[in-house]
């Protein structure tokens, strides 16, 4: 059976990576959720997406230089039409989601120098006991080649970006995923599928908000399905 991720967690109903969010994607029966990650000015392993916080604040900081300190007041609920929420901590989404949860934990980095991101995360989910109920995925190859050399046991998944040239991203498969690709919707097709399967793939898509796409998805077969609104997709699949 297809199985549903929140998106940043339900992100249509709650500020988007933040602990509400993850919280709210479980309340509307999600099985896991997906998550950004990224290290901040002061090394911590912090969840979001962006990496200025204009968007979700309205505050020119950059994340990577930013320390947790100054990170850890930042509103990224009020300017999304939310609550005041925060961004939080790795380690405190973990301690706080339940044991049978699932994590679809995202790499961000576009460069090749990822600050240690990809080595750290395995480190947490390896040292944490958390790597059984987890993934990592990343647009990012090289990052999920380091991980895969400092920590080999840790579920991989190459994330594919429909806006770039398809060979040369699936060509990194054999070396950067271990168990899954995660394609965009678009990208989806039976005889692909067919392919996925027969090289022992699951697949993830993303980011899927209509019911008739994913009634699509599930019929042919996808195993994670990732979406802003976790509720509205299990009672349109039937599951509510």
């Amino acid at each position: 059976m297809m199985r549903i991720l929140g998106h940043r967690g339900a992100s249509a109903d709650f500020p988007e990576n933040t602990l509400e969010a993850f919280r709210g994607a479980l309340a509307q029966g999600a099985d896991g959720v997906e998550l950004d990650v990224m290290r901040c000015g002061s090394g911590e392993l912090v969840v979001c997406h962006d990496e200025w916080l204009t968007r979700l604040s309205g505050l020119r900081w950059e994340v990577a230089r930013t320390p947790w300190w100054k990170l850890s007041r930042a509103d990224v609920g009020s300017r999304l039409g939310f609550p005041s929420a925060r961004i939080p901590l790795l380690d405190e989404v973990f301690a706080q989601l339940p044991k049978d949860a699932v994590v679809n934990v995202e790499l961000k980095c576009e460069t090749v120098d990822d600050g240690g991101l990809s080595v750290e995360v395995g480190r947490f989910l390896e040292t944490g006991g958390h790597a059984p109920r987890a993934f990592v995925s990343s647009f990012n190859p090289l990052c999920l080649v380091r991980l895969a050399r400092a920590f080999p046991t840790i579920r991989r998944g190459l994330l594919i970006d429909p806006d770039k040239a398809w060979l040369p991203q699936v060509a990194w498969l054999p070396v950067a995923a271990k168990t899954s690709i995660h394609p965009h919707a678009s990208a989806v097709t039976e005889a692909r599928m067919r392919d996925w399967r027969a090289r022992g793939y699951e697949v993830a898509v993303w980011t899927i908000d209509d019911v008739v796409e994913a009634r699509r998805l599930e019929a042919l077969g996808v195993d994670w399905l990732i979406t802003n609104r976790p509720l509205a997709l299990r009672r349109a699949l039937g599951r509510a």
